[in-house]
């Protein structure tokens, strides 16, 4: 009998298609199909978002994440496709109704990348210089080191602000390193982030495999699954859900087990960067996606009691 396809949703970017390819690929195998029938299995259908076509502003100006998620849910709802790939720090704290975050694939580096033309590292930069972000929590962790830095708007896929940096338009970027890595890019950083340092955005590097309520137990989504990178997963999404985070706080979560404890760092900042509040706490492996959920959702709550109203814009 003829499997229905399952069609892959996709934004277009290199970044986002390479991403995509990658789960294509995946599924083909889960399914026991045969790589060169791949775009039969599971063909990928490109989506244009919001958030590609508005290149002028902050995202928290026009809307937030969901710019860059909100027409391929469509899609989904629509049943136009049958999955959706998404970098996992631009999904929003929740789905909408009738979708679920079905499967996390293995995590790339979670940790951010610093990149310049001139300049080896972060701290070699000149007072004044002009650093390119989009990120709240980049500027906001780079102004609390940095106030002097001049943090000007980069928007874009990696290529763009690549570009837009050998053409001058800053001294500098930040970018994620598993962005970096897939792209065959890697070269370009200059100096990679120590995470408890500069905790990355939560679910920096890791992928989102969404679905359908009732699709949550096929075989093929659940093969797709990495049990360490769920794990790590729920901890820094309680944080995301404890801090109601989105473009308008600058947040960073870091996940990490050592000797069957995991630990979390969970920081959030004012949006100059003129103030930090952090906490840090650990839960035995062991105890499973819940417990890791329910620390991070504790050390949310206790970094926004402290941070208050000066964590938001």
């Amino acid at each position: 009998m003829t499997r229905p396809p399952i069609r892959i949703g996709s934004r277009g970017s290199k970044l986002a298609l390479v991403q995509a390819r990658w789960t294509q690929a995946a599924i083909c195998a889960a399914l026991g199909e045969p790589a060169e029938r791949r775009e039969i299995v599971a063909p990928i259908v490109e989506i244009t978002t919001s958030g590609d076509r508005i290149q002028d502003r902050r995202l928290l100006e026009v809307g937030g994440k969901a710019l860059f998620t909100k027409e391929i849910e469509e899609a989904l709802l629509d049943g136009r496709v049958d999955c959706a790939v998404h970098s996992l720090k631009d999904m929003p704290a929740e789905s909408p109704p009738g979708l679920v975050l079905a499967a996390h694939p293995e995590r790339e580096d979670p940790r951010d990348a610093f990149i310049s033309e001139r300049f080896a590292s972060f701290e070699d930069l000149p007072q004044g210089a002009r650093l390119g972000a989009a990120s709240l929590r980049r500027q906001a962790q780079a102004l609390y080191r940095r106030p002097d830095l001049e943090v000007v708007l980069l928007r874009g896929n990696v290529d763009t602000r690549l570009r837009k940096l050998a053409e001058g338009e800053c001294d500098a970027t930040l970018l994620a390193l598993a962005g970096l890595n897939r792209l065959g890019l890697s070269a370009h950083a200059r100096e990679v982030f120590d995470p408890y340092e500069r905790p990355p955005a939560p679910g920096q590097g890791a992928l989102a495999i969404q679905t359908r309520d009732a699709d949550v137990s096929a075989p093929w989504v659940q093969a797709l699954n990495h049990a360490p990178t769920r794990l790590a997963i729920a901890a820094e999404r309680g944080a995301l859900e404890a801090l109601e985070g989105s473009c308008r706080t600058a947040m960073g979560t870091w996940t990490h087990v050592v000797d069957g404890q995991l630990n979390l760092v969970v920081e959030a900042l004012a949006p100059d960067g003129s103030a930090r509040w952090r906490e840090e706490g650990s839960v035995p492996a062991a105890e499973g996606e819940p417990a890791a959920h329910a620390l991070g959702l504790r050390l949310g709550q206790a970094v926004r009691a402290a941070g208050g109203d000066r964590l938001e814009l």
